[in-house]
């Protein structure tokens, strides 16, 4: 009997932007790390656990990009969305501290009832930016 395949974690959130420069330049500030990849037309960065942030100037994936190994098709993540960022249990406190620093407004903070705690702000492009220590969902 096989067993079926499972997901272990996402290793890509792509986001869309309008001002791919601004929002490249909050997010490097916000992780605290320099681009691993950078161009035209997008902006990666480690995001820890072995995951990637992509950010994509709006419009300039909608068109597949042929690379030595293959096509990526086309794709547009389209709207402002969400992203969240796992933290650890004890760093809510210092990240709130860090986001004043940098002049980020916290718009809600959460307490939730499996022990989680969830910073949310906004970033250039308004889209919902989540920091969540583990105790936010049955798997996390």
């Amino acid at each position: 009997m096989t067993s079926r395949p499972h997901v272990n974690r996402i290793v890509e959130t792509a986001l869309d932007s309008p001002d791919l420069a601004g929002t490249s330049a909050f997010y490097e500030a916000l992780l605290d790390t320099e681009p691993m990849v950078t161009g035209g037309r997008l902006v990666a960065f480690d995001a820890g656990g072995g995951t990637v942030l992509l950010l994509f100037q709006w419009g300039a994936t909608a068109r597949a990009v042929k690379t030595p190994g293959g096509t990526v098709p086309g794709h547009v993540s389209g709207g402002p969305g969400h992203v969240a960022f796992a933290v650890d249990p004890g760093d809510a406190p210092s990240w709130e501290s860090r986001l004043a620093d940098l002049g980020i407004t916290i718009e809600s903070r959460v307490e939730w009832k499996r022990g989680g705690v969830s910073i949310y702000f906004r970033d250039p492009d308004h889209r919902l930016v989540e920091l969540a220590t583990p105790g936010l969902w049955p798997s996390f």
